[in-house]
């Protein structure tokens, strides 16, 4: 029987297994590689690094930390979960492991437009995730928008805060409504509904518009919705918001006594630092449920 079985190995899982490795609770965390944190390609508001650090290193860093102090780390999927007297089993592959307690640190998977190398144009910086992150950085450039017309609306708003040159790409079949383009323009924001296309060039995102013009911009920001891996948990009957993303109490526990969820999987603010926090939370949480083991 575990302590805590931890699904996910983002910067919230890795930092709950390090607070309960620390705590000296046995713990399993099971990684399916799929943190969203790998995408960053720079991060300049992660507390501590003051020149900025990539996903892929910010990952690694905290791997290490957490094998350091015994955490056990094991590539693989969590493929159910269900209750088992007070703890839970869960089905890793063609095995099953009992724990007392669960974090689920699976985070969400954003949907993205539809334009070859996307994947490659994210690692690049052209195509951005996230205006909390780094929307300080396009101070000058030349920015997009892209969602419906209420997203794109409202996240243009957000970066004309930080750029002069910001347009509200429409995503196709969904025209500005009058009022909204006009409040959009007296902002100084361009606000763009006959799409055809979204490509790469070069250093570049081209919009395509219906008349056959092309629109370069430096950065995308597409907001189409993302998709919350909180399956594991609403099949065992907790609660999650209209997004699909976990409710949960003061201590990062669900509905579900026993439950936790961590990260962007957790409603609330998605970053790093808050992810960081949650888990250092449910892991207290965790220790202090558990019984004593004295050395």
């Amino acid at each position: 029987m575990l302590d805590a079985l931890i699904v996910g190995a983002g910067p919230a899982g890795l930092t709950a297994a390090l607070y309960l490795a620390r705590y000296r609770r046995r713990l399993l965390l099971v990684d399916a590689g799929e943190s969203r944190a790998r995408y960053i390609p720079v991060s300049h508001n992660t507390p501590g690094f003051a020149r900025g650090i990539g996903g892929t290193r910010f990952l690694e860093e905290l791997r290490e930390q957490a094998a350091r102090h015994g955490a056990e780390v094991e590539a693989a999927t969590v493929c159910g979960l269900r209750r088992c007297g007070e703890g839970f089993e869960a089905r890793i592959g063609d095995r099953h492991v009992l724990t007392a307690n669960v974090v689920l640190a699976t985070g969400v998977v954003d949907t993205l437009p539809e334009m070859p190398g996307v994947d490659a144009a994210i690692h690049r910086g052209l195509v951005r995730l996230c205006p909390v992150c780094d929307a300080y950085e396009t101070d000058g450039r030349r920015v997009a928008v892209y969602g419906a017309p209420a997203q794109a609306d409202r996240h243009a708003r957000f970066l004309r805060s930080f750029s002069n040159q910001v347009s509200a790409l429409s995503d196709a079949g969904s025209p500005f409504a009058a009022e909204r383009r006009q409040a959009l323009e007296a902002d100084g924001i361009e606000a763009i509904d006959d799409l055809t296309g979204l490509a790469i060039d070069g250093d570049c995102v081209v919009a395509t518009c219906a008349d056959g013009a092309q629109l370069r911009f430096d950065a995308l920001y597409p907001f189409l919705g993302a998709k919350a891996r909180s399956g594991l948990a609403t099949a065992i009957g907790a609660e999650c918001d209209d997004d699909g993303e976990l409710r949960v109490d003061r201590h990062q526990q669900t509905s579900v006594s026993g439950l936790y969820a961590v990260g962007d999987i957790a409603s609330g603010l998605n970053q790093i630092s808050v992810a960081v926090g949650q888990a250092a939370l449910a892991a207290t949480a965790i220790h202090n449920r558990l019984p004593r083991r004295p050395l």
